[in-house]
């Protein structure tokens, strides 16, 4: 289903008001940001509430009962914020948004305060943080071979992975199978056909490494 404004959003999602207000506030200063900092390609703003927007969203109707988030490499907030949004006043959702970048840290925490969301913007690398989640998440982060090493102490802990993708995921899946052993499942995207989301369920050997992880 391809979304076009805020109102087929809503209809997609079952967003509320007050959320879809919310999204409409964020892409307000999404718009405003990306023109003193490279935070989204300028010409994918036009389809917020699809490219950016509804892609996030969809993550929450594969682990609908997840209440605690990472976003690893958050940037611009995709998917994190959008999460935030949607799980804000639902008892014990939270979304910990890392990103290494300080100035898009001080972005996230703008949008964070404005609209008093549950979330936590941690300025480090996602490897650094000890973090117990139920869903590792990421977009246009990494490849997936440098993603899984990312995500690894949150896998290792437990949580699930759902990591959005493009056209090459089969590609990114192979390359990473050489580095690493993991089962994962590939699952097509709701906001563009050609995308894909990898849900990793588990991470095992490194390979060439004789410890486990």
């Amino acid at each position: 289903m391809v979304v076009t404004d805020a109102e087929s959003f809503a209809a997609a999602t079952g967003a509320t008001e007050a959320q879809v207000a919310d999204l409409s506030r964020f892409l307000e200063k999404l718009t405003a940001g990306n023109e003193v900092m490279n935070l989204v390609g300028p010409k994918t703003i036009p389809d917020f509430w699809n490219r950016h927007a509804w892609d996030s969203a969809q993550l929450l109707r594969l682990a609908p009962e997840a209440l605690v988030w990472a976003d690893l490499g958050a940037g611009a907030g995709f998917p994190g914020l959008v999460l935030a949004i949607l799980g804000k006043g639902r008892e014990g959702f939270h979304v910990h948004l890392v990103e290494s970048m300080a100035k898009r840290c001080r972005f996230l925490a703008e949008i964070v305060d404005l609209l008093d969301l549950p979330a936590t913007v941690h300025n480090d690398r996602a490897e650094n943080l000890d973090l117990a989640v139920d869903i590792v998440t990421a977009r246009a982060c990494a490849p997936l071979v440098r993603l899984l090493g990312y995500a690894r102490p949150y896998l290792k802990a437990g949580a699930t992975g759902l990591f959005l993708k493009g056209q090459d995921v089969a590609a990114e899946m192979s390359e990473a199978a050489r580095s690493w052993e993991f089962e994962a499942d590939v699952i097509p995207s709701k906001s563009d056909e050609r995308g894909r989301i990898v849900r990793v369920k588990s991470l095992g050997r490194e390979r060439g490494r004789g410890r486990k992880v």
